[in-house]
């Protein structure tokens, strides 16, 4: 069959979805690419060097299917935030967890709700699931609205933090309000963590409705390779391998993933580096320029620039009536 016929057999919500769009992948030379957040620097050397003990001389390995329950990246993870393996999953990317946690808690009676502004792959993954879905806004001052998420009636709440796109880290406080008074699941999205200055990780304990979902594309510089977990409690994480696909990790990936875990010393330099551009330019902009810049804690920077015209007066001291905000630059944001 071929043709409109075909599309007649998909189920009702199928046809009117909206795929979630990449950012721009240029192909051709002299581009500085900013617009995915990916990491500026290598990853470590130990990386490369396990990619190739794994592929070996003459790629045999490669025949062979990789570690369905990917148990050394498991144990790497459960030692690096001092937990056990079984409240650790892998996953092909954090979007892979993403979508495994929306499969397991959402549905057309189960909504699932979500932050605005937030990771727009959000809706996608309901949409997929032809998931109800509550869109809960944040004002300009971007605090948690924390009776609201109470008040959603939500399964599964999805959270960014820090968020993205304004890079705002949210307090475990605030989380953990959250966590006390809503009714769900509440899913941590922390792709950018390692740059924050507090984490949600130490909530775990004792909280079996909380998940924190990591990805290593971001500080640990393995966007190509897609790796990302789950912190939860084991009944939560028995649930997701039960949707999970079997071999959702490649060998090559669960490799790279333990060398990259095997090697802090290494990720805290670039961390480091990360750190210090960002606070840099963010104290820039807002400082010398008066542009208004959200405080991030990821590594990326939100800010409005004002008119050039206005710039350059309050760059020379001569900003008389402080200008206007506009030009909103926001950026993309991929797990």
């Amino acid at each position: 069959m071929t043709g409109p016929g075909a599309a007649r057999l998909a189920l009702a919500h199928v046809p009117g979805l909206h795929a979630y769009t990449p950012g721009l992948q240029p192909s051709g030379p002299g581009w500085v690419k900013l617009n995915t957040n990916e990491c500026p620097y290598p990853p470590s050397p130990r990386v490369a060097e396990a990619i190739l003990r794994e592929v070996g001389a003459d790629g045999a390995s490669l025949r062979l299917y990789p570690d369905p329950m990917s148990a050394q990246v498991r144990d790497a993870v459960a030692r690096l935030h001092g937990v056990a393996p079984a409240n650790v999953c892998i996953g092909n990317g954090s979007d892979d967890i993403l979508n495994l946690l929306v499969r397991c808690f959402c549905g057309p009676a189960a909504a699932a709700a979500f932050t605005s502004p937030s990771y727009s792959l959000y809706p996608v993954l309901i949409g997929i699931q032809d998931g109800a879905s509550a869109r809960i806004p944040m004002d300009r001052g971007m605090r948690l609205p924390v009776r609201e998420i109470a008040a959603s009636g939500a399964r599964i709440l999805l959270l960014t933090s820090p968020n993205a796109p304004t890079g705002v880290g949210f307090p475990n406080t605030e989380i953990a309000a959250v966590l006390d008074s809503f009714g769900g699941i509440v899913v941590v999205d922390e792709a950018y963590a390692p740059f924050a200055r507090e984490n949600s990780a130490c909530l775990l304990a004792g909280r079996p409705n909380l998940v924190v979902v990591r990805s290593l594309s971001k500080a640990y510089a393995l966007a190509g390779m897609r790796v990302g977990y789950a912190l939860a409690d084991a009944g939560v994480i028995g649930l997701i391998d039960r949707v999970r696909d079997s071999y959702n990790v490649s060998r090559l990936a669960q490799a790279a993933a333990i060398a990259a875990l095997g090697d802090p010393d290494y990720y805290a330099g670039v961390i480091g580096r990360i750190r210090s551009t960002r606070d840099y330019h963010a104290d820039s902009w807002r400082t010398r320029r008066g542009w208004f810049t959200y405080p991030s804690q990821a590594n990326f920077i939100f800010t409005e620039p004002r008119e050039s015209r206005q710039s350059q007066a309050k760059d020379d001291g001569e900003d008389k009536d402080g200008g206007n905000e506009k030009d909103r630059h926001g950026c993309r944001t991929e797990h």
